[in-house]
């Protein structure tokens, strides 16, 4: 578990990699988390994953919030997913991709430790601002890796941020240009 602080304590705690608030993320790449978080915006709800008792992965739906300078996971009181993270606070949340085939945006995804709010008037005031369902609990994102994944023809693109290190970017022509693309090749929904 994850308290507060940041401090992992008990099982699942995990590499030891560092992480951080969202804040630390648009402090040290300010475009690029414009762009991530732009993407999140797109649709309300995302995938997250989480880990069940015997280590599968569980996905489940999820709203994500970026508020007060952090990533907030709100979720149902007693839900799966809440008891995955308070036995082990490792997460993925996925980008809804929405419902074409461009991904306009780019595919996105984020990584870390989900810290669980205890502290009431921290929620209650995350609770006067967004107004969820009651009853519900409430997890800060301390993240280790953020990635963005587009298109920028001819080039696939591939940007990751972890924290303590510049953004890594690279571009890949071959996925787009290699052989066969180009050459017969439509489109799904062409």
């Amino acid at each position: 578990m994850t308290s507060e602080s940041g401090r992992r304590t008990g099982s699942g705690a995990g590499s030891g990699s560092e992480a951080v608030g969202w804040a630390a993320v648009e402090v040290a790449a300010p475009e690029f988390a414009a762009l991530v978080r732009e993407r999140f915006g797109l649709h309300r709800h995302h995938v997250l994953a989480t880990l069940r008792k015997d280590g599968a992965p569980r996905l489940t739906g999820l709203e994500a919030d970026f508020r007060f300078g952090e990533l907030w996971l709100g979720m149902m009181a007693g839900s799966r997913k809440v008891q995955d993270l308070r036995r082990d606070p490792r997460f993925a949340l996925h980008v809804n991709p929405g419902g074409g085939t461009d991904l306009a945006g780019g595919d996105v995804r984020v990584s870390g430790r989900a810290v669980e709010v205890g502290d009431p008037g921290l929620k209650a005031r995350y609770a006067a601002a967004v107004r969820p369902p009651e009853p519900f609990e409430l997890f800060r994102a301390l993240l280790t890796e953020v990635v963005r994944t587009s298109v920028e023809a001819p080039f696939v693109k591939l940007e990751v941020w972890r924290p303590g290190r510049q953004l890594r970017t690279s571009q890949d022509p071959q996925v787009l240009a290699g052989p066969g693309v180009g050459e017969g090749v439509r489109p799904i929904d062409g």
